[in-house]
């Protein structure tokens, strides 16, 4: 008797997995699968391009000012917070070196929804524009790096005491919502900023940095 239960089961079995495959519902599945994985690989990519595209951009205003040559920060703003967007991208070899999470500015609110930027001292918001990569320091967040802020949207960037330095509540690695957000400093994770450190150390030049949309 059990015996009979065991193969009625197992004929079951195949029945609805034979219903499964031929319905078409697999061939969905496999499908939508290949769709989010082509749309991530076209989201990457276009990303690639665009930097591509800064990099070029950047090349003649880092030449003409003195600025190192081998690599520049890039931060993209279209980008959730959740995501990778602080690039630190190898001109010489025109390729993304390294990436990592960092933070915008809340504007003074409890919590910023979407994107706001200004320049103005006081106002808690990121700035766009060039910046450039000054000295560092210790303050109250640890290491931190001045910077100069090199457009008219982001000139005040020394008076509102806006540096690049990091914080703990700034995740190691991507997550699906948004971070933390800051009040108006570029903020990355310990960790990352001790790889930027190196980089930035080393360099007997100024590293360009580039916040932009």
């Amino acid at each position: 008797m059990p015996r009979t239960k065991a193969l009625l089961v197992f004929f079951i079995f195949l029945l609805l997995f034979s219903l499964f495959t031929s319905s078409g519902i697999w061939k969905r599945i496999k499908a939508n699968n290949s769709i989010h994985t082509e749309t991530e690989y076209n989201v990457v990519n276009a990303e690639v391009e665009k930097l591509k595209k800064k990099s070029i951009e950047s090349i003649s205003f880092i030449k003409k000012n003195g600025y190192n040559e081998s690599v520049c920060f890039f931060i993209d703003m279209t980008l959730s917070s959740g995501q990778n967007r602080f690039f630190v991208y190898n001109i010489a070899k025109d390729s993304i070196h390294s990436s990592g999470l960092v933070t915008h500015g809340r504007c003074n609110e409890l919590w910023l929804e979407g994107r706001k930027y200004s320049n103005e001292p006081g106002c808690g918001c990121s700035s766009l524009g060039k910046y450039k990569i000054g000295n560092s320091y210790y303050g109250r967040f640890g290491l931190a790096y001045k910077l100069y802020g090199l457009d008219k949207t982001n000139n005040n960037a020394l008076k509102r005491f806006v540096v690049l330095h990091s914080h703990e509540c700034v995740p190691e690695t991507e997550v699906q919502d948004e971070i933390c957000q800051s009040d108006g400093c570029p903020t990355v994770s310990p960790q990352f900023l001790h790889q930027l450190k190196l980089l930035i150390n080393q360099s007997s030049k100024p590293i360009l940095l580039w916040i932009f949309e």
